[in-house]
């Protein structure tokens, strides 16, 4: 019996040499190829820098000239190749950024393909959207149900964590050419150092009068930002079937940008209300700092974190809003 197995088993594995012969074969295809690439890339980056540098050194060159309508058709056919050369670099790997290099070391995360780009995308735009459902039950469990300072950092260090890792994620993707810029990039950094104060805040009388208002403010802002989500989502989808958005532009939590005007005006009065919690929080934070019984720093610090995260915040809503009913009114008188 023993031997018709071996005899059984042995055919089994002879039958696989033909598909492993075919195998090695196609492996042995794949790693020409892809050194093939690899001597492309090179050869192409190398191009692609070598023009970039002449076009720069033809339109410094046109600068110093006196204007005349063959120097206007020529910096027009200059900017044309330029940004024919930068949309070839879309689809060519580049170097990281230095904080890249410091968070992941020299590992490449060049998206390369636009399907590589959009799976990218949807995985950072998923992630965003479960790990606020789980935040925004816990902080509701934390404010009606437990009152444990061990809970509330378990809480806090999920805050810390989602917030560093769309600190990471984002970075790779303005790598990848997505325009999340400005105000936001800073306003993430100044969460995660925010969050990471409230995380090592200790036990004390100054965090137990703070604690339920936090919490508050936790259910109202993981509450904004699944709103947020999905009424910037739904703008993104339309604009992007319009050709008016790029396969990497992204939710932004908390944000209110001029793409986003057409339609639900009404997030508005949410975003200045959670803008004023902030204030709040920092005018609250600064009266607890006052106090004689408070003797942690982390009371001062927060506060002023609280109050730039306002101004920026308020001040950029603002700014979008006036932009956008200034060029409405332009717009109108045209």
């Amino acid at each position: 019996m023993s031997y018709i197995s071996d005899v059984t088993l042995m055919d089994e594995f002879n039958d696989l040499n033909e598909e492993y012969d075919a195998l090695a074969k196609e492996h042995l295809k794949y790693s020409q190829k892809l050194s093939e690439l690899k001597k492309i890339e090179s050869k192409c980056l190398s191009m692609l820098s070598h023009q970039n540098k002449k076009y720069r050194q033809l339109t410094q060159t046109l600068q110093g000239l006196k204007e005349s309508e063959g120097d206007e058709e020529l910096q027009k056919k200059i900017a044309e190749r330029q940004k024919a050369c930068r949309t070839m670099q879309h689809s060519l790997p580049k170097k990281n950024s230095p904080l890249l290099n410091i968070m992941i070391g020299q590992v490449s995360v060049s998206l390369l393909t636009k399907s590589e780009k959009f799976d990218y995308k949807e995985g950072y735009e998923r992630f965003k959207l479960y790990t606020t459902i789980v935040m925004l039950i816990y902080s509701m469990v934390n404010l009606f149900v437990v009152h444990y300072r061990f809970i509330d950092a378990i809480y806090h260090f999920m805050v810390v964590w989602y917030y560093c890792t769309l600190v990471l994620r984002e970075n790779i993707l303005r790598h990848n050419g997505s325009r999340i810029k400005g105000w936001w990039v800073i306003h993430h950094y100044l969460t995660v150092l925010l969050t990471t104060i409230l995380l090592i805040w200790p036990e004390s009388p100054s965090y137990r009068m703070f604690r339920s208002q936090f919490m508050v403010f936790g259910v109202y802002l993981n509450f904004l930002q699944l709103l947020q989500y999905y009424y910037q989502s739904g703008c993104l989808y339309r604009l992007r079937a319009l050709g008016e958005k790029g396969d990497l532009d992204v939710t932004i939590a908390e944000e209110f940008q001029t793409w986003m005007w057409r339609g639900l005006q009404f997030l508005l009065p949410f975003l200045f209300l959670g803008y004023l919690f902030q204030l709040y929080n920092s005018i609250t934070l600064y009266n607890i700092s006052n106090l004689p019984e408070c003797k942690e720093w982390m009371v001062a610090g927060s506060a002023i974190i609280f109050f730039i995260l306002f101004l920026g915040n308020s001040s950029t809503l603002t700014k979008v809003v006036f932009d956008k009913l200034h060029n409405g009114r332009k717009s109108k008188a045209a």
